[in-house]
């Protein structure tokens, strides 16, 4: 109660009041009552106060100008505070779009035989931006392709770039968030479009050159006989060679790998290391004894060791079955075994040790 006695005074009725007697005390200290004097100059100490230290201004002038502003019809921060939160949302909006849809409009046909589709939700226009808002900054959310702030022309041809450049992806319908960071963090920094060191796109024109001779060769030495072609699809070697190159880095040592006859032979001798001698026996029937019909080569298996930066890495490539579709279950329990068996040989030098 004693608290609430000793500032009763300054309750609502009185603001005015104190108001004049405040701003008269910033403009001649001397000009007030002893007591309120030393209330006013105890206010900077007070709780609340901040960290600012430097004088105040008076209240009334600045008051009397934002009233005047109001008449005037001057003040109109708010309304265009409200248009450009509008137009924010639409370029977010925007931004998302890409990453849903990106891949229906990218550069996929190089030879330009067909005209891309047209997307409505991929066209500013859709979300009512003008050519003058093209110029106009937005933030750009957790778009990692241009920084936090950009024009929208930035991040316009940042989203093409990005999603509908030569590279399709696909991957919004993921519903793991974090799967979906993680893909988006690998791809929009670089917008779509990697960087490799000299030696990497001479290695990757080698395996291309290889997996396209071998299956020219196949079809001009044996014309007429199944092989399952991996023409146009060439780029599985290139994907396979980094998928084993980058899991012997961080320590993986054996892979199990299940696939249908498209590809298999290719994969075969330039992932594996088959020998292409071994190959041409079975397609010359050299090899009749091992293969009981005429398309039981693309059924076999093969392992080998294939050498990576972080060591060699045991590849096993599992057997076909008639249903292909098996082969799925059996690669699963090969891994599970092969993991079972890890685990207890690792215990078992532990129990040694």
């Amino acid at each position: 109660m004693k608290q609430m006695l000793s500032n009763s005074y300054l309750f609502g009725t009185n603001t005015p009041y104190i108001e004049a007697l405040y701003d008269a005390y910033l403009a001649n200290p001397a000009s007030v009552e002893p007591a309120w004097r030393d209330y006013f100059d105890k206010l900077g100490t007070l709780p609340g106060a901040g960290n600012y230290t430097g004088p105040d201004v008076a209240h009334y002038p600045v008051i009397t100008s934002f009233a005047q502003r109001a008449k005037d019809g001057t003040l109109q921060a708010s309304a265009r505070t409200a248009s450009s939160d509008g137009k924010q949302v639409k370029v977010l909006q925007m931004i998302n779009a890409y990453r849903f849809l990106g891949n229906r409009w990218a550069q996929l046909d190089p030879l330009k035989r067909s005209e891309r589709p047209s997307i409505p939700e991929l066209e500013p226009s859709h979300y009512g931006f003008t050519e003058a808002d093209l110029g106009q900054q937005f933030q750009t959310g957790s778009f990692a392709a241009v920084p936090e702030t950009a024009t929208l022309r930035e991040i316009l041809e940042a989203c093409r770039q990005t999603f509908c450049g030569t590279i399709g992806t696909e991957f919004m319908y993921i519903s793991d968030v974090g799967q979906k960071r993680w893909l988006q963090n690998k791809l929009e920094p670089i917008r779509g479009t990697p960087a490799y060191a000299a030696e990497d796109k001479k290695r990757f024109l080698v395996q291309l050159t290889h997996a396209e001779t071998l299956e020219r060769y196949l079809h001009t030495k044996y014309v007429g006989q199944k092989r399952f072609s991996l023409e146009g699809g060439e780029a599985l070697i290139l994907a396979m060679d980094q998928l084993i190159r980058t899991a012997g880095t961080v320590g993986v040592q054996e892979m199990v790998i299940g696939m249908a006859h498209r590809g298999r032979l290719n994969v075969l001798v330039n992932t594996l290391g088959k020998l292409p001698s071994m190959l041409f026996d079975e397609f010359e029937g050299k090899k009749k004894q091992a293969l009981s019909a005429g398309d039981v080569k693309y059924h076999m298996g093969y392992s080998s060791d294939v050498g990576t930066p972080g060591g060699p890495v045991h590849l096993t490539l599992a057997f076909n079955p008639s249903h292909l579709e098996i082969v799925n279950p059996v690669v699963a329990g090969s891994v599970y075994a092969r993991q079972v068996v890890a685990v207890s040989k690792a215990r078992s030098r532990r129990c040694r040790c």
